[in-house]
């Protein structure tokens, strides 16, 4: 039937249809608990594609899965059919109407892409997830999605009036407002959709009562069919199939209400000594008629102190607070919301609440708490060991938020009473706090517990009033519930409904309603035990390599497109298999195979990695910290094993000895990077593009211009200070080199020139890992026998020395004490800067111009630009501007390979190359990496320098 099937939709389908095992490994998962593995995936270009995968599947007894960024918590994504994923093409802003406050879009259309779209026009989409840079519109509608800002906006059924759908019989309808005239001419249609305008009026004739009675009272649910929104007028089936999570329809398009952008934001961060304290000032904060109030606990505060991307928020917070409280006040009059920030916390110190309150006026101010409170979910399951993980089972109840202190005393006493520990965040003013304990489901007797507590904490909202869904759906962790909760008589006024849109059972059966137990799919005990596997680099986590690929949890931050660098293959190409979690979950199941070193040479594998920059940003973008890149090295070392390495890659691995005899026969060997068919032959014979200028090796490298120079008279008054040469610096950019070693000199430094080795980083981007280890540990050996700190130019090869080395040589002392030496350089000369050690001249070349600059991305991954922008500020009357461009593409050897030019120039034509072009001709650009500028100069014709050369140019000398 598998291959039928295939063989049925590759004919009848524009758009990829994959049923190949990595394919159908990688949609098996959602952000939730749960894995089933479907048939296969179709990626539909349109709404006639949609409709041949439906008839296809019908045909064929198949259920059909609607996906669109895979983020669901509850399990709605996954099934055992096949998966129509429409964030691949159906992604697309059809119409956008200022006058009337409107959006057409494809279900595959991002909520920030939208709200990009709109705020031009001072517009936006109500519903603000904290998911909003890769939730896609058309899960917001099969989930029913809020945010933050219910409690002004209210929910996504409340902004959408019409939908395109595709019936599970296949045909199409469009679903909108209707008179009672238009119902009764549409209900004579000998057609499903005709059933539909018949049979849904009678429906809720006949459960008018159950209707009325069987819902919780609370206003903010998403669970269950809507039948309450078909008992007035007009007869809206657009509104009602809202929050069916792709069971009664397959929608492609939506007409959905934009609402004003407010102008301005103000925040109020109340700090609490403990969560029930900050929950308790809820109510203070409701007076004042906030747009938002959020909780953050100290799990997740502690959480993002540790990493890089997020730590900024602790030195903005006073003291060591055990909660925050966020209250957004947002409108068009900033000094009025300004009164009403100030009036919180005026009630806030009256009441006694809080020992401190934050006020974050400007957007500036604002960064670094937007960035953490909108990953809290993420941060939380970078607290998971192994596969004990807070997991999404009881995270979505809400309760009137007159009863949310109460009702989280006594959720608390439910964890308390199973032994169980849970992170609390979410959104205090709709009553909705996302709790998620800690559980392992592969220890014996955790699943039953996770069980008692889902089912003591569905008796506990009922017993205020409130619901169990209350944005992130029914999926399979919730929908068995629905018959106790709504009772029979409603529960059955729902099977009616499904049957009447669904009568076969096609489209994502199993939700909502006749659900198995939500103890059923559950992705951790699925896994097998893995198979032995040495691995050449040290994985710390428990379980080793595969848990290392495993700690992804599918939230799909690698799924942005418009901000930071994570991924940036998967912004170029935007597919699944090229996110950080395509990756993560392909490399899982190599790791569960019984052989997984074989399993790590499958050539499918190979290609699913195959685009993966190494840049290093999921590192620290990914909340959960996957750190791709060293998976990569480690996968591709398997490869070789199986496959032997290619030529190219012993070639970009010796790039020292590469560059060091390019150096020494320059000019000769420059002549390939002018003459076109020397370029051709290189790319026929080593796969390097031919489109791709090459270095310029220079004859008087930095060592030697080191010791013919004339050496500095007396003794240095701060002592020795370590400078590495690395492969770029010293051979093709060795002015970058004097420009620093002259600074430092300057400083009061002596510099010792360690020239002769190489950190194995070149070679570990290739996988060759044993050839790094050599190269690493020849070069710790010279290192270690030197003193004071270790500094250069080129942030890829002295961060190998913090990070990459320790993996290699994880019992190496010496690779401890280098790595505790290292130091940013640009540290160094701010320090000098600013005690006057370094005078910069008001005069210098870049005085009154505009500094444009581009970090390095194991620069951001691992110690941030923070540094490097501190010291560009030391420049006297310079205007320095930092880009978030991403990732320039280049990263190292990937853009001279001619199979991988394109996605390089791709990822450069995303951010980088428009934000350099569209700067006026004398500003400056800089930028910390070789790769970066070799990048930028290619893609821009635009020199980037270092920002140790503009220093040095500024530097006055006595």
């Amino acid at each position: 039937m598998t291959s039928e099937l295939e063989r049925r939709l590759t004919a009848d389908v524009a758009g990829e249809v994959r049923f190949d095992d990595y394919t159908r490994h990688l949609f098996s998962r959602d952000a939730s608990m749960y894995s089933i593995t479907p048939l296969g995936v179709v990626f539909p270009r349109d709404e006639d594609d949609v409709a041949a995968a439906v008839a296809a599947a019908r045909e064929h007894g198949v259920p059909v899965v609607p996906r669109g960024a895979g983020t669901s918590l509850a399990g709605q994504t996954v099934g055992p059919g096949l998966v129509l994923d429409f964030s691949r093409h159906l992604n697309r802003i059809l119409e956008l109407d200022p006058g009337s406050r409107t959006a057409r879009v494809q279900m595959g259309v991002v909520q920030d892409q939208l709200n990009r779209a709109a705020a031009p026009h001072g517009l936006m989409f109500g519903p603000d997830t904290s998911t909003s840079n890769r939730a896609t519109l058309g899960g917001m509608i099969g989930n029913n999605s809020a945010g933050s800002g219910s409690v002004r906006y209210g929910m996504t059924i409340d902004h959408v009036r019409e939908l395109d759908v595709v019936l599970s019989d296949a045909t199409t309808a469009h679903f909108a407002p209707v008179d009672d005239v238009t119902l009764r001419r549409r209900a004579k249609a000998a057609t499903l959709e005709g059933a539909l305008y018949r049979e849904l009026p009678a429906i809720v004739e006949d459960s008018r009562d159950a209707i009325e009675k069987g819902f919780p009272r609370f206003w903010r649910r998403a669970g269950g069919y809507r039948l309450d929104r078909l008992t007035g007028a007009p007869f809206d089936l657009a509104k009602f199939v809202v929050g069916s999570e792709g069971t009664l329809v397959v929608a492609t398009s939506a007409v959905v209400d934009l609402v004003p952008k407010p102008r301005h934001t103000v925040i109020a961060v109340g700090h609490f000594t403990s969560t029930q304290g900050a929950i308790e000032a809820t109510e203070d904060a409701l007076a004042c008629e906030p747009a938002a109030v959020e909780l953050m606990d100290r799990t997740i505060l502690d959480l993002s102190r540790e990493r890089i991307e997020y730590a900024s928020l602790g030195t903005i917070l006073e003291g060591d607070p055990d909660a925050l409280l966020f209250v957004s006040f947002t409108g068009d009059d900033e000094r009025e919301l300004i009164a009403r920030l100030r009036r919180l916390s005026a009630s806030w110190r009256e009441h006694g609440h809080g020992y401190h309150t934050l006020e974050a006026v400007t957007p500036a101010q604002q960064a670094a708490l937007l960035k953490v409170r909108k990953s809290s979910l993420g941060l939380l399951m970078a607290a998971s060991t192994g596969a004990n993980r807070p997991l999404a089972f009881v995270e979505d109840t809400a309760v009137d938020p007159r009863h949310l202190a109460e009702y989280t005393a006594k959720f608390r006493e439910i964890l308390d009473r199973h032994g169980l520990h849970a992170g609390f965040y979410g959104h205090c003013s709709v009553g909705c706090l996302h709790i998620r304990p800690f559980v392992d489901l592969t220890k014996p007797g955790q699943v039953e517990t996770m069980r008692k507590v889902a089912e003591e904490v569905k008796d506990l909202v009922a017993s205020y009033g409130g619901v169990n869904s209350s944005e992130h759906g029914d999926g399979l962790a919730r929908s068995e519930f629905n018959r106790e909760i709504f009772g029979d008589e409603l529960y059955e006024a729902m099977r009616r409904v499904k049957r009447v849109f669904d009568p076969q059972g096609t489209l994502n059966p199993g939700k909502i309603v006749d659900a198995p137990p939500m103890t059923e799919h559950l992705r951790d005990p699925q896994l097998p035990e893995p198979g032995p596997l040495r691995t050449r680099l040290s994985f710390e986590v428990v379980g080793g390599m595969r848990a290392a690929a495993d700690r992804c949890m599918n939230i799909g931050l690698c799924r942005k497109a418009d901000a930071g660098t994570m991924c940036p293959s998967y912004m170029a190409t935007r597919t699944e298999d090229d996110s950080t979690r395509g990756r993560a979950n392909a490399l899982v199941k190599a790791l569960s195979e019984p052989d997984p070193k074989t399993a790590l040479g499958d050539e499918r594998l190979h290609e699913v990695l195959d685009l993966c920059l190494m840049c290093k940003a999921c590192k620290s973008e990914c909340p959960l910290g996957v750190d791709m890149a060293k998976l990569k090295s480690e996968a591709l070392s398997h490869h070789h094993d199986v496959h032997g390495v290619p030529v190219r890659s012993r070639v970009f691995g010796a790039i020292r000895t590469l560059n060091r005899l390019g150096s020494a026969t320059a000019p000769l060997s420059n002549l390939p990077g002018r003459i076109p068919a020397l370029r051709r032959l290189l790319e026929r014979s080593l796969g390097i593009a031919a489109a791709r200028p090459l270095p310029h090796y220079e004859r008087r490298h930095l060592g030697a211009w080191f010791r013919k120079r004339r050496p500095r008279g007396g003794p240095a008054p701060l002592g020795e200070i370590v400078f590495l040469a690395d492969s770029f610096t010293t051979f093709t950019e060795p002015a970058i080199g004097r420009a620093a070693i002259e600074l430092l000199e300057a400083a009061g430094y002596s510099v010792r020139l360690v020239t002769r080795g190489c950190c194995g980083r070149s070679s570990l981007s290739k996988g060759l890992i044993d050839d790094a280890k050599r190269k690493a540990s020849g070069l710790i050996a010279e290192l270690a026998a030197t003193e004071g700190p270790i500094v250069g130019c080129e942030p890829s090869c002295v961060l190998t020395l913090r990070d990459e080395a320790l993996s290699l040589l994880p019992d190496d002392p010496r690779a401890r004490d280098v790595a505790g030496r290292v130091r940013q350089l640009e540290e160094v000369v701010t320090a000098a800067v600013d005690d006057g050690r370094l005078v910069l001249d008001a005069e210098h070349p870049a005085a009154g111009r505009r500094v444009l600059f581009h970090g390095h991305c194991h620069q951001k991954a691992e110690v941030g630009t923070a540094a490097t922008m501190a010291l560009l500020n030391r420049l006297p009357g310079a205007e320095v501007v930092e880009l978030d461009a991403g990732c320039c593409g280049m990263a190292g050897s990937f853009g001279f390979e001619a199979e991988h030019y394109d996605v390089s120039m791709t990822v450069g034509a995303d951010r980088l190359f428009p934000a350099v072009r569209a700067e006026p001709e004398d500003t400056v650009v800089a930028a910390t990496g070789v790769s970066c500028r070799q990048q930028i100069a290619h893609g821009t014709h635009r020199q980037a320098r270092h920002p140790l050369e503009l220093v040095r140019a500024a530097l006055k000398v006595p």
